[in-house]
């Protein structure tokens, strides 16, 4: 395994850094969550993925707390939930978010989805720059954005999302929107970068660049989100998983073996951000 060091830390727009790989924690509960991210950090983990909404937001923080880790070197994620759209009420959200992980900052924020008929996001956006400019959080970002939306808060603020953090995989690469993140310099994270709920990790493609790399379908999955640049934060409570979920720097995809991978799109898993709402 590799020690936390050897884990690349990806440059953001905003000065600051995010590690290659984190650890999701959807849908663990508090108690699943507190194990899980203690001995996911005692593994070399140093970023951890949660939200208002998966409820675990204590358990995450304990988690981060208990580790022994100092807490500099941990960048822990939260997201505010569709309810708190608006300015005011996203600096409440905030808050409270802190009071549950019991932390001092939160280095990533991110807006959890648009909610484009609701239209308050750009109003939440205002109140995360003031955030950042308060050092309550380190980085501010969002999650599930299209271009569109993204350059509408570019428009109203001048200020860019440091991270996007979308549905990603094989099954649904998203070519376009990764093309259009790196041209604004907006960091891509993938949620669900295993395919949750699909057979990806079972295709005779996944097996094939396994076996060829003496790895696990799932090592093989990831290391195509590393190469492409975009950091996958799959969720596991497993110690022995999640030893694996990080051990994917000593190999690499040739670029048939990316293009292979690359190939499998089929379409998304989750909702579509035009649409979807989650409160």
């Amino acid at each position: 395994m590799p020690s936390p060091a050897t884990a690349p830390l990806l440059p953001l727009n905003d000065g600051t850094r995010l590690p290659a790989v984190g650890l999701g924690t959807y849908p663990m509960d508090d108690a699943e969550a507190e194990r899980a991210v203690a001995e996911a950090i005692g593994l070399g983990y140093r970023l951890v993925d949660s939200a208002v909404n998966y409820r675990n937001e204590t358990g995450t923080g304990r988690g981060v707390l208990n580790s022994g880790v100092p807490r500099e070197e941990i960048v822990v994620t939260t997201k505010l939930p569709g309810r708190d759209h608006g300015y005011e009420q996203t600096l409440r959200s905030f808050e409270e978010s802190r009071k549950r992980l019991g932390l001092e900052y939160v280095d990533l924020y991110l807006i959890h989805w648009p909610l484009p008929r609701v239209d308050a996001y750009a109003d939440s956006w205002k109140a995360m720059v003031k955030l950042r400019e308060d050092g309550l959080v380190r980085s501010i970002g969002v999650s599930n954005f299209t271009a569109e939306h993204i350059d509408r808060l570019e428009r109203e603020t001048g200020v860019l999302p440091s991270v996007n953090q979308v549905e990603l995989h094989p099954l649904f690469p998203q070519e376009e929107l990764r093309a259009q993140m790196a041209a604004k310099g907006v960091a891509v994270e993938s949620w669900s970068p295993l395919g949750r709920g699909s057979d990806l990790l079972g295709s005779k493609e996944v097996a094939a660049v396994a076996e060829a790399h003496g790895v696990t379908p799932a090592q093989a999955v990831l290391r195509w989100h590393v190469q492409l640049g975009a950091v996958p934060v799959p969720k596991s409570g497993d110690p022995g998983r999640q030893r694996a979920n990080l051990d994917i720097f000593g190999f690499e995809l040739t670029e048939q073996e990316m293009a292979a991978l690359g190939g499998l799109g089929r379409g998304r898993i989750g909702g579509d951000p035009q649409t979807h709402e989650e409160f």
